[in-house]
């Protein structure tokens, strides 16, 4: 079930899904094969193209671990696909858009963080949480190559 976004995807449907998600296709560190994961967008940036995306699961997240040693990627939002390069945001960048996420979507922020582990309860939790890379829930900027 967890899968199925990706399926969607994969038979030209991922559109359906609408700006909400993205399908990331990353290459292995250690493989350096493609691999792929559906995320939601968190913002999207003034840039044409470009999208925040968190890690949940800060650096154990194999996916991040992969875009750090590996930034170009492709994605797709919608009917588009991009490709471009993944960037992580500065820890005090990353910990205010988090916590203007929050602010734009309480309830479902606060079950997103619940379901990865963690409680933030105020603005300032969930900046701190965003500024965290390690253990929290880094932002990472989608933009899109020329």
């Amino acid at each position: 079930m967890l899968r199925a976004p990706i399926t969607l995807y994969r038979i030209g449907l991922g559109g359906l899904l609408g700006h909400r998600m993205v399908l990331l296709t990353h290459t292995g560190r250690k493989s350096g094969l493609p691999r792929q994961v559906v995320l939601e967008v968190v913002a999207r940036l003034p840039e044409p193209g470009a999208y925040l995306i968190a890690s949940g699961y800060g650096e154990r997240s194999q996916w991040l671990r992969n875009v750090l040693a590996a930034p170009e990627v492709r994605y797709q939002v919608g009917w588009h696909t991009y490709r471009g390069t993944a960037v992580p945001l500065p820890p005090a960048e990353s910990g205010r858009a988090l916590a203007d996420y929050a602010r734009r979507h309480p309830r479902l922020a606060e079950r997103l963080m619940r379901s990865v582990g963690h409680a933030p309860r105020t603005a300032a939790d969930f900046e701190a949480l965003g500024a965290d890379r390690r253990k929290g829930v880094p932002l990472i900027a989608l933009r899109p190559s020329d």
